[in-house]
């Protein structure tokens, strides 16, 4: 197995979308609450990710992916704050590896490639929210996210109900 990180500009991400929506379409089905509901499909994974390329032209996120073998099957992406007041700081939003990918480390490694690339976009501080009780909320910690606390009933599941969201803060650069 090779494993690469890069950064998708966004003619790179729209030809990566077939691959961007597998991996989404599948944390989707595994439970994740990404802020999409069962049914989710492919063309909805599509339509997500043509957005995302646009907001990546517009300069408001980075996106960064992991590659095994030349598939995308990891992404994560810091959507960078535009308050005038906020220069400093970015929203970590999307950590997602493919299940069939898990457990090879690729997480840790996505994270500081983001992290790096939002520190020489001048951020400072990155800030996220994940489910509270979901197995992504104990990777933070150990990525060296400092946990804020929870607000119960912020979201829910994709197959329904309430989830509460854990809020963390990570200082970069």
């Amino acid at each position: 197995m090779t494993a690469t990180f890069r950064i998708l500009g966004a003619e790179d991400a729209r030809a990566a979308i077939p691959n961007l929506s597998d991996v989404l379409v599948d944390c989707v089905a595994g439970g994740a609450s990404l802020g999409f509901m069962l049914p989710f499909d492919t063309k909805d994974a599509e339509a997500y990710w043509r957005e995302i390329a646009q907001a990546i032209e517009a300069g408001s996120i980075i996106l960064a992916v992991a590659e095994v073998d030349g598939k995308v099957v990891g992404t994560v992406q810091v959507g960078l704050a535009s308050r005038a007041n906020q220069p400093h700081r970015g929203d970590l939003m999307k950590l997602l590896v493919h299940r069939s990918a898990r457990g090879l480390g690729l997480s840790r490694t996505l994270m500081e490639t983001v992290e790096a690339e939002a520190a020489s976009r001048g951020r400072t501080l990155l800030v996220l929210d994940t489910a509270t009780g979901s197995p992504a909320e104990s990777i933070y910690p150990r990525f060296g996210w400092e946990r804020v606390g929870v607000i119960p009933d912020y979201a829910m599941w994709p197959q329904g109900g309430f989830c509460g969201t854990t809020l963390f803060y990570k200082r970069i650069g």
